[in-house]
């Protein structure tokens, strides 16, 4: 990569525009984002050719003066009419091409621009940055004063249709505040709402851009120029593998309690924080979006005007105790002001907003957040009830939950927010942090309401099943005791409080069993009802178990996956209503009678039925493999001489294999063909699975006549054929296996027939299952 000179030449390699400015490698900062645009500029106007009445005008990152790392040129040539236009756009945009330079470019007049732009609001936005660079000032001017009078004769008429556009893209990229792995423009709080916010204070609507805005617009660039520096090419997206190394550019950590604030920044080579950078990145697009929530509101009201009755005075209406809108924002009521404020009144607003929907007004929220007082222990009834309505509001709840949490209400409710507030989640399966996961726990929760016999218990314990993360140790037990103290304060009984403290430890035991146990094993079943306890408990687990699946992420959750926990709740149910645990179910009697091999392909099972030998369940998964199918569950039996291996799989790669090749590799790998073993041995030296070292696990009295062993590992293609294999060759026989994916790993669940094995057999077969892996 070549300095940027003020000389025509090279200046970059593939898409990349600067890596050196000034001797400031990479350029983090207000000063090096100058410097690579006065270098930028110095060059353009070296390779400008010299005609009169032409300008060259940068828009975007270069006309701002906001030059990233690795970012690209948005231009415009513009003329005045002057012929061969075509010819001398050419000539200035080859030579940034044979740079290395990505170039985003256009040739109009004047006229050209402005009519681009009034029928694009997109246009209209990227002119109210340009700047000109070379060739006729006074052109370029025409072109800058004309763009900036135009929009803000015409913006309450245009905002509407940004307004669109720039909820398309939210709805795309989601919000940068709780996102893990966000992108930096575009999402929802990013560098690109920024522009927006810009657009709207030049526009005169108001004054969106305070101090702290601005000190957030840059914090954001400085992150986006260390992660163009840190990966080396253009990207926004901050993924977790990088946040360290940007951590580290950006000198940022987090000091250990009681340490002073003025330590020196770490070098960048002893590493960062990166969920110190993640958290600070999260208040940094809050502040964006509350900033830009406020600039539509105040365009609505422009362009609506004052709603007025006949005495002239602004239009109330009532929506709720002490809570009325006015101008489509909800305001204390005139009562409300004027009496000693009620605890819970600032639950009540709160509430009020996320069931009608409706913001709450700025001056309100500060009001509340100066003058509501504390709530006390335990609370009122009013407080707890307006809680409960605010959590099963449905769509309404996570805006309402934070504009309240913008101004500081939602740390006088719950003092344990701090601690959860932006606090990242390292498991590969969230999409969110963990205060939004806990409101969005909460949102899907209150679509299963009607389910359950408590609904303000799921509520309350779909929003608090996550408490403990971030403590050392399990987080459901470490949660377990903050979830009863919050329950007991806000003014729930003991039993009840005791019953959520139960709902956050076992949040996670249907999901486990259903995905890592042989749900037809008699003693899986007894021991969740034993500790479920009582059906209220077991429907509440449902409904907590797929709100939480519903926030995490897609990832989460499955439709065989939802199967398999509604069938745990349904034996689980029969055993705590009758006394009596259900049988294991029958095998396909079409198994168990005909001439062998028998095969039966559906949807989501492959059923094989052989003749009776070792190894057979190896050979089937091996051979499901190859067909690029995922094996779930797998049990295998013996009736009568025959071998029976039935699996529940899924495509690994979203798309079904062929069934006549599928059936045809079955029948003649159960039957022995030789070239069929061949290719599964192929198949066993298939690359391993990366990460950390694989482990196995011993449970001892998990089953009613097997000993489970459990791999933790990393996924890879074939684990199941070669851990089978190997169980095989140790002379383990396995009657079922249960596998779950969790991101990048599984956890592997194997039951081994027989009684547990002295501890020499065990290591011996363990050490067997560690090689194959």
């Amino acid at each position: 990569m070549t300095s940027l000179t003020t000389t025509p030449g090279p200046i970059g390699d593939g898409d990349l525009v600067v890596n050196e400015v000034a001797g400031v490698p990479g350029g983090i900062g207000a000063d090096a984002r100058a410097r690579r645009a006065d270098a930028l500029d110095a060059w353009l106007r070296a390779i400008f050719p010299q005609r009169e009445r032409i300008a060259l005008v940068a828009v975007g990152g270069l006309g701002r003066r906001q030059c990233a790392p690795y970012g690209d040129l948005d231009l415009v040539l513009l003329h005045n009419g002057v012929p061969g236009t075509d010819e001398l756009a050419a000539s200035l945009w080859y030579p940034i091409w044979d740079a290395g330079l990505r170039l985003d470019h256009s040739t109009r007049t004047v006229a050209e621009a402005l009519s681009v732009a009034q029928d694009d609001v997109k246009v209209a936005l990227g002119l109210l940055d340009a700047r000109h660079v070379a060739g006729d000032p006074a052109l370029a001017d025409q072109l800058v004063r004309t763009a900036t009078d135009h929009w803000r004769r015409t913006a309450v008429r245009q905002l509407p249709r940004l307004r669109e556009i720039t909820t398309a893209r939210w709805e795309t990229h989601g919000e940068l505040a709780f996102l893990l792995e966000g992108d930096l423009k575009e999402a929802a709080g990013g560098l690109r709402d920024l522009g927006i916010l810009r657009a709207i204070a030049t526009a005169g609507v108001t004054d969106a851009l305070r101090p702290a805005v601005h000190a957030a617009h840059r914090r954001l660039l400085d992150t986006r120029d260390a992660l163009h520096q840190q990966v080396g090419r253009r990207v926004d997206r901050l993924v977790a593998q990088e946040r360290d190394g940007v951590a580290a550019l950006l000198g940022l950590r987090q000091l250990p309690l009681g340490a002073a604030d003025d330590l020196p920044r770490p070098d960048p080579g002893d590493g960062g924080d990166g969920d110190a950078l993640l958290r600070r990145v999260a208040g940094d697009a809050r502040t964006v979006s509350h900033a830009l929530d406020d600039a539509w509101r105040a365009a609505d009201r422009l362009r609506a005007g004052r709603r007025r009755g006949t005495d002239g005075r602004p239009l109330r209406r009532p929506v709720a105790r002490d809570v009325v809108e006015q101008d489509g924002e909800l305001v204390l009521a005139r009562t409300a002001i004027g009496a000693r404020p009620d605890p819970s009144l600032s639950l009540r607003v709160a509430a009020a907003a996320a069931t009608t929907r409706l913001p709450i007004a700025r001056a309100t929220c500060e009001w509340l957040a100066a003058y509501c007082p504390p709530l006390p222990a335990p609370w009122p009834p009013a407080a707890r009830a307006a809680l409960i309505t605010l959590l099963g509001a449905g769509p309404g709840l996570v805006p309402a939950w934070e504009t309240c949490d913008r101004y500081g209400l939602i740390d006088g409710w719950l003092p344990e927010w701090t601690r959860l507030r932006s606090l990242p989640q390292h498991n590969p399966v969230h999409r969110f942090t963990l205060d939004r996961h806990l409101v969005q726990a909460a949102y899907e929760a209150s679509r299963h309401t009607r389910e359950v016999d408590r609904p303000d218990l799921l509520l309350l314990g779909a929003f608090l099943h996550d408490i403990g993360k971030g403590l050392p140790g399990d987080h459901s037990t470490a949660g377990a005791p903050l979830a009863e103290a919050v329950a007991a304060r806000i003014g729930l009984s003991a039993a009840e409080a005791a019953l959520i403290g139960t709902l956050v430890r076992l949040h996670l035991l249907l999901p486990d069993v259903a995905t890592r146990r042989d749900l037809s094993d008699p003693k899986t079943v007894a021991g969740v009802a034993e500790r479920v306890g009582d059906t209220t408990t077991l429907d509440l687990l449902h409904g907590l178990v797929r709100a939480d699946a519903a926030a995490t992420g897609p990832a989460a959750w499955s439709d065989w996956k939802g199967r398999l926990v509604a069938e745990l709740v349904a034996r689980v149910r029969t055993a705590l209503d009758t006394g009596v645990v259900p049988a294991p179910p029958a095998p396909d009697p079409a198994l168990v009678v005909g001439p062998l091999p028998v095969l039966h392909l559906g949807e989501d099972r492959v059923s094989v039925a052989a003749a009776d030998r070792r190894g057979l369940l190896a050979t089937v998964a091996g051979c499901l493999a190859l067909h690029r199918l995922e094996v779930i569950s797998a049990d295998a039996s013996t009736i009568d001489g025959r071998a029976l291996v039935e699996c529940r799989v899924q495509p690994r790669y979203g798309l079904a294999p062929d069934p006549i090749a599928l059936s045809a590799d079955l029948r003649r790998a159960v039957t022995g063909d030789v070239s069929v073993t061949q290719r599964l041995r192929g198949l066993a030296l298939a690359a391993r699975g990366q990460g950390a070292a694989p482990r196995v696990v011993w449970h001892r009295e998990a089953a009613t006549d097997a000993v489970l062993l459990e791999l933790r590992a990393a996924d890879a293609a074939g684990l199941l054929y070669r851990v089978s294999c190997a169980l095989d060759e140790a002379g383990a026989q396995v009657r079922a296996a249960r596998i779950s994916t969790l991101g990048a790993d599984v956890v592997d669940a194997f039951y081994l027939v027989g009684p547990w094995p002295p501890d020499a057999e065990r290591a011996r077969i363990e050490a067997a299952v560690l090689a194959a892996v």
